[in-house]
């Protein structure tokens, strides 16, 4: 069995989604998932785009400790030694470095002459070696490059210092049957590949990215870059759910291992779902809704005498429970201490106390509390900020008949401590409120996207809100959940906001790997 190593750049490639902006609490949160699915390498981000991706790149080296941490850096001197000033608190920390091979990069964005890029390459990764013992380099939009320049410049980089070499589908244009047999042609002619492991890194444009990897996999790769739920740029990575479950249920087709646990699939999955916005499809492979409900009749009767007849994937593999009802309203302090360290979660006797009231405040509402109730209310505890200027709800009111205008009454409390209160009109309930809080909001603000979705079924379940808008020229996106479909519309529209209050991770977009 050939162990594969899984590098997971959700927090970098991930976050360069379109819409998608996580603060340094959300990344730190999810890092502490990565690590406890059990990804070898998790890419924390791109140091140098600015000054709050550099922190939270700082923030995860510090932290996380059973993963090695990575950064991003363009082939410059500049971004190698930001990279290094983040990561090197790490507990293995590394370096992520590339540079564009094919022709029409280095032609149009580069305007580089190959031999130019190659010297480019191998003075980057030397400089970079003096300060990282583990050195990655990307050969960028690799599947349109030339095999031969290929094998030259890795040729080199290798004798430079790189301990990695990938070669990314940067545009997601290559065939599995191609992907394949790049790597191939690299293993056979690269004199010096034995002493750098090979890596692949797939864009789903074709909707071929899994199958890709796979089949870089079966070609000698021992590195397999990836996101959670296929998040990324334009149609996104491979999935690494996918792969990690294709891998364990097809072992005799691949005869791979992985360090990732399984069981942490779903609520890995489900936390970068809340924190990014970006609801999972019911039919997507895997940790969709979907994945194991069987309409047919004829499955429902397969699936009743002998359940591999058409589930090859248990849901117990990946982490879905069959009943999450676990505490009500006469449960204690201790009961739920216990079950929201069995979730993974670590909070402060602060941040626990806040949790358990927000609990049973839940309960006085709602007569079952699942474990999707808590892992939202957890969530938004976790990640809420201290110590930060910031506008707060202090109530509201909204006057709704079909044959009235609707009104909406607010009252906040400004980032100066000064209570605002006023009154405004929409032409629905949401409206009326977002407009409300639009007048005693002193920013510059424009709602671009509304999603409501539920936390769990039944008529007494969450409500939870995404929105995403400008909030004085720049991108933002803001959740909130309640009961009332209302309350959680004016927590997302004021969670949104109070970005602008925080440093924001990425302010240059680089193209996805």
């Amino acid at each position: 069995m050939v162990h594969v190593n899984i590098f997971d750049t959700t927090l970098r490639d991930g976050e360069q989604s379109p819409g998608v902006n996580l603060n340094q609490l959300e990344k730190l949160e999810i890092a502490r998932q990565l690590e406890r699915f059990g990804v070898d390498i998790m890419e924390a981000g791109f140091p140098a785009s600015s000054q709050g991706d550099f922190e939270a790149v700082r923030a995860i080296a510090r932290t996380i400790k059973n993963s090695s941490v990575t950064g991003l850096a363009r082939a410059t001197k500049s971004d190698i030694d930001i990279a290094w000033d983040a990561l090197k608190d790490a507990a293995e920390p590394r370096l992520h470095v590339f540079i564009a091979t094919s022709p029409i990069h280095m032609q149009y964005k580069l305007m580089k002459t190959p031999e130019q890029v190659m010297q480019t390459a191998v003075d980057m990764v030397s400089y970079a070696k003096q300060k990282f013992t583990h050195v990655e380099w990307s050969a960028e939009d690799a599947s349109r490059s030339e095999l031969d320049f290929l094998v030259q410049i890795i040729t080199k980089v290798i004798d430079a210092g790189a301990t990695v070499i990938n070669l990314p589908d940067t545009v997601g244009y290559t065939t599995p049957e191609e992907y394949g047999r790049m790597f191939r042609y690299i293993r056979e002619n690269v004199p010096n590949i034995h002493k750098a492991a090979l890596s692949c890194h797939c864009h789903d444009d074709l909707g071929m990215a899994v199958a890709n990897s796979l089949a870089a996999i079966e070609n000698g790769v021992t590195q397999v870059e990836g996101t959670i739920n296929g998040i990324g740029e334009r149609a996104g990575n491979a999935s690494l759910e996918e792969i990690a479950v294709a891998l364990n249920i097809r072992k005799d087709r691949y005869p791979y291992t992985t360090n990732l646990v399984l069981k942490e699939i779903k609520r890995t999955s489900d936390l970068v779902s809340r924190f990014t916005g970006m609801k999972v499809p019911g039919n997507k492979a895997v940790v969709g809704k979907n994945a194991f409900a069987h309409e047919s009749g004829i499955h429902q009767d397969g699936v009743l005498k002998n359940a591999l007849t058409y589930e090859i994937i248990t849901p117990e593999m990946v982490g879905v429970q069959s009943n999450d009802l676990v505490l009500g309203k006469h449960s204690g302090r201790h009961a739920f201490k216990d079950k929201i360290e069995h979730m993974g979660f670590e909070l402060s006797q602060d941040k626990l106390n806040e949790a358990f009231t927000a609990f049973k405040q839940l309960t006085d509402r709602k007569k079952e509390v699942t474990d999707e109730d808590l892992f939202t209310i957890l969530i938004d505890i976790q990640t809420a900020a201290v110590d930060v200027k910031k506008y707060d709800l202090v109530a509201f009111q909204v006057q709704y008949g079909s044959a009235n205008l609707p009104t909406a009454t607010v009252a906040l409390t400004t980032p100066e401590g000064i209570k605002v209160e006023t009154a405004r009109t929409g032409s629905g309930s949401v409206e009326a409120l977002y407009n409300t809080l639009e007048a005693l909001i002193k920013e510059d603000i424009y709602l671009t996207d509304f999603n409501l979705s539920s936390v769990g079924s039944g008529r007494d379940a969450l409500a939870e809100v995404h929105v995403k808008m400008t909030v004085n020229g720049t991108n933002v996106s803001g959740r909130g959940s309640a009961q009332d479909v209302l309350e959680a519309s004016a927590k997302a529209f004021i969670n949104a906001v109070n970005r602008v209050f925080l440093n924001h991770t990425i302010s240059v977009k680089e193209p996805a790997i």
